[in-house]
């Protein structure tokens, strides 16, 4: 028997996987709350798919995503970087990737966890929109938007609303499993 899925993620095995295992499961642990904010980052004007399918690749250009080794990445690591054709190889974020990571230990010195200050935006659980299809999804909301304008009064680089909104979705703060996803049975 087949599983109904939200449809976007019926391309291939790499989206169902992600979808089934992965999307809209809340996330509290700050290292792949990390890894997931490097990533959507990284997505800015591409596709979701683009970046998962380099994700190992990214896991390992970046120290696993250890923050406080990204933050203190030399010049000749950046280039290093900029010359990886695993990732996306674009200047701009990837000194995003950097300058994000000093953010994060920011934010994690002031709020004791990067978790509790992000999961605080949405009161601490997650929101469930129930939509009935793919049409009734958002791309930003009000609190994406309260969010992405805090994050980039704390230095963050390309944390625009809809980035922000696709991390919500990804790290389970949101939910927009579709009604008939399995996921939600």
């Amino acid at each position: 028997m087949n599983k109904q899925r939200c449809a976007w993620c019926e391309k291939d095995d790499l989206y169902r996987n992600y979808h089934d295992n992965e999307w809209g499961k809340p996330v509290y642990d700050d290292a792949t709350i990390f890894e997931f904010l490097i990533l959507e980052t990284f997505q800015a004007g591409l596709s979701w798919y683009t970046v998962l399918a380099k994700r190992e690749n990214f896991r390992k250009a970046f120290d696993k995503f250890d923050v406080k080794k990204v933050a203190n990445y030399s010049d000749t690591k950046l280039q290093i970087l900029c010359e990886d054709a695993g990732i996306i190889r674009n200047k701009l974020k990837i000194k995003a990737a950097v300058s994000n990571a000093q953010a994060f230990i920011k934010v994690q010195e002031e709020f004791g966890t990067f978790s509790k200050y992000i999961w605080d935006f949405v009161g601490g659980k997650p929101i469930d929109n129930h939509p009935k299809s793919l049409k009734d999804v958002q791309a930003t909301t009000e609190i994406s938007d309260k969010l992405s304008k805090d994050l980039k009064k704390r230095g963050f680089k390309f944390v625009g609303s809809t980035v922000v909104y696709a991390h919500m979705q990804a790290t389970g703060m949101i939910n927009d499993h579709v009604e008939d996803c399995w996921t939600r049975k």
